[in-house]
């Protein structure tokens, strides 16, 4: 018995939970779930929601949703300072640390791409071609056998603590076309990707979107209109779309029915980015068995242990 706890402590300790998806899915939900189910900590991977005051156009997780599971890397910058990948992987690494120290599992819960795939894959993001060329070596890598793969560590004198699959085809990644830094990363992260149909996702945007005017979307960006115009946030979506108004250049309603659509354009550029750069598997959040399916499929993989 004191062997098989020892066991599990030791597959849990690099354990980390990473929830993607288009704007208005349901990622934070899910996210509240796994912590409440696994005894877990939320790492907010999203880009605008850093900002203090910006909590109604960045659909900043409430007080009550907040109570429920600790949120980190909300509110760590004021409106006018800058943030950045680079500033996102320093700090989250830090609170995936801190969180597994306490024995606890890191969820990371966002859709900013770029910062998910800087954390998880530790690439150089700026070549294409590079990474269409990662895609194929990660096909390839995918049907090899364990004893395959390991080998192929051996060959390129890749040592990784505890390794497994994903660890191992990640290294083998990095190795071909990253920095080489993140080797060894002692982070064993699981994908999970969620999407609905067209339709379904687009009413869930203007429905979110109609619900922030409620609670004080124009506001929030009549004061970054009336002191912070040019910050880095006065340009992120819910925000950008009233500047012409307050211009009175365009009406209210204009402005609303442009943060709809262009809501609506990032949700398609997230999938676009999560299906053809990270090749993230999906569950949909209208199946009948989510989230039980996502739930088991959690379970599965903490209770896996490392390849030795």
């Amino acid at each position: 018995m004191i062997l098989e706890k020892k066991n599990q402590e030791k597959s849990l300790k690099n354990k980390v939970f990473v929830i993607v998806g288009p704007t208005a899915v349901g990622k934070t939900a899910l996210g509240i779930e796994l912590c409440q189910k696994f005894n877990g900590e939320v790492i907010s991977g999203d880009s605008q929601q850093v900002y203090r005051g910006l909590d109604i156009g960045t659909a900043k997780a409430s007080q009550s949703e907040q109570n429920a599971a600790v949120h980190h890397l909300i509110d760590v910058r004021d409106v006018e300072e800058s943030y950045s990948a680079f500033d996102f992987v320093h700090e989250a690494n830090q609170e995936i640390e801190q969180i597994l120290s306490e024995g606890k599992i890191p969820v990371i819960v966002g859709g900013t791409g770029l910062y998910i795939q800087a954390l998880i894959e530790g690439y150089h993001l700026g070549g294409e071609s590079a990474h269409k060329e990662m895609m194929v070596l990660r096909k390839e890598l995918s049907v090899l056998t364990d004893a395959e793969l390991f080998e192929k560590l051996t060959q390129k004198n890749i040592v990784l603590n505890e390794p497994n699959r994903r660890r191992a085809i990640r290294a083998l990644e990095l190795d071909q076309y990253g920095q080489g830094e993140n080797v060894g990363s002692p982070y064993d992260f699981f994908l999970i990707g969620l999407n609905t149909s067209r339709d379904v996702l687009y009413e869930r945007i203007d429905a979110r979107v109609d619900v922030m005017r409620t609670k004080g979307l124009v506001e929030e960006a009549r004061q970054l209109f009336d002191e912070f115009p040019n910050v880095q946030a006065a340009r992120a979506i819910g925000y950008k779309e009233f500047f012409p108004y307050f211009r009175n250049e365009i009406t209210d309603k204009e402005a609303l029915e442009n943060v709809k659509r262009n809501s609506r354009r990032y949700a398609k550029r997230q999938l676009t980015w999560f299906k053809n750069r990270m090749s993230v598997p999906f569950f949909d959040v209208r199946d009948e068995n989510y989230p039980q399916n996502v739930l088991e499929a959690a379970q599965k993989f903490l209770e896996e242990s490392p390849v030795s």
